[in-house]
């Protein structure tokens, strides 16, 4: 006997002949019915947001680039043939990007000018700016192997909402432990999408082959990425925010429903059947517990911040998150200061850390110039 198809209906009659050539149907048992709903194909979609985010990074240093017209200042410039395109010196940027100056102008992570200047929406516009041509190609790779496929699978409203709140939870960590340096880049939201594919594995665990293997891999690629941002330099703090937040926001906004609620649309017409919730138990719970942690991080976080609050005060040891110092290197931060003197139109710089002295055609150089300039006198 096959299997029957969608609505399909097999009665099972007992025959018995009671003479001759007619047969007559007793003890006829009510009908049997199976059916079998076949697994419907999930819904693919197609991929546009992902990659229109690529465009908008990289237009967006293109522009970075633009406003920082390196020629302008006199320096010695990388790829002068470039024109006002062209990178600051490598003993300022060895990125291939532009100065500290131009990304505090674009909208970079400043914690003073977020707390001090209420200039909140930095904690935002800090994702879409990157300080070099190699920073902008290693996180925008990163962004079309990680996010085209979460977009095909759940749309471009959820993975865009995770994008940008996975990254700003990762300015906001960020933001309470590195306040001394600005801060720029895409980490944090691509961490905020590898860990949202972690929780999106375990809360989906019951509908999914060979699910060890892949958690497995998924574990060893978030290990490493982390292990990568213990190196000097490197704001592992942003990597960490953005994972969490992805994190938890994956239990909320990436939990499939069971294939018994999915398939109930498909039973044939009058067909009884005992409805079938749309998640399972440990999803809902996972789902509300994530939810609150969530808020709970974020509203905490924001409280914290702009009530001055030093991460490093309550957590001496943290950072070792984002910096372990070994024989190579050395992951205190140093203290630069500089004297200066403006006479009419030209502006004398002396580095107090190593007794460098230079004088800049400016005048009247704001503070965020002269600032610029230390860091690169001093560096």
């Amino acid at each position: 006997m096959g299997k029957a198809g969608l609505g399909d209906i097999e009665s099972k009659v007992l025959l018995h002949n009671r003479g001759g050539n007619a047969v007559h149907p007793i003890n006829a048992e009510p009908p049997v019915v199976y059916v079998v709903v076949p697994q419907q194909p999930e819904k693919s979609w197609f991929s546009w947001l992902i990659p229109l985010f690529v465009l908008a990074n990289i237009a967006l240093f293109a522009l970075t680039m633009y406003v920082n017209d390196c020629p302008k200042s006199g320096k010695d410039c990388v790829g002068e043939f470039l024109g006002r395109f062209a990178f600051q010196p490598f003993n300022e940027n060895p990125l291939l990007g532009p100065s500290s100056s131009t990304l505090d102008k674009m909208g970079a992570l400043l914690v003073n000018k977020v707390v001090q200047g209420d200039e909140w929406w930095r904690l935002v516009t800090c994702m879409w700016l990157h300080a070099g041509v190699f920073h902008v190609l290693a996180n925008m790779f990163s962004l079309l192997f990680i996010g085209i496929r979460l977009e095909q699978e759940f749309g471009f409203l959820k993975i865009g909402v995770l994008y940008v709140l996975a990254g700003f939870g990762g300015s906001l960590l960020s933001a309470l432990f590195i306040q001394s340096s600005i801060s720029v880049g895409a980490s944090g939201a691509l961490f905020g999408l590898l860990g949202a594919m972690l929780s999106e594995l375990l809360t989906n665990w019951t509908i999914y082959a060979n699910k060890f293997a892949a958690l497995l891999t998924l574990v060893f690629m978030i290990s490493l990425n982390l292990a990568v941002g213990v190196l000097p330099h490197v704001d592992n703090f942003a990597h960490i925010g953005g994972f969490i937040s992805g994190f938890l926001l994956g239990f909320v906004i990436l939990v499939k429903p069971q294939y018994g609620w999915v398939n109930q649309k498909y039973l044939p017409h009058g067909y009884n059947k005992a409805p079938v919730s749309k998640y399972k138990t440990y999803q809902y719970i996972l789902l509300v517990i994530a939810l609150i942690l969530l808020i709970i991080w974020y509203v905490v976080g924001l409280v914290m911040l702009f009530d001055g609050v030093k991460g490093f005060d309550h957590c001496p040891w943290c950072h070792y998150l984002s910096c372990v110092p070994t024989s190579k290197w050395n992951c205190k931060p140093q203290n630069i200061t500089c004297s200066s003197l403006q006479m009419k139109a030209e502006l004398s710089l002396t580095c107090l850390n190593n007794g460098k002295m230079h004088a800049y055609p400016l005048a009247n150089a704001s503070q965020d110039k002269i600032l610029d300039l230390c860091s690169q006198l001093c560096g």
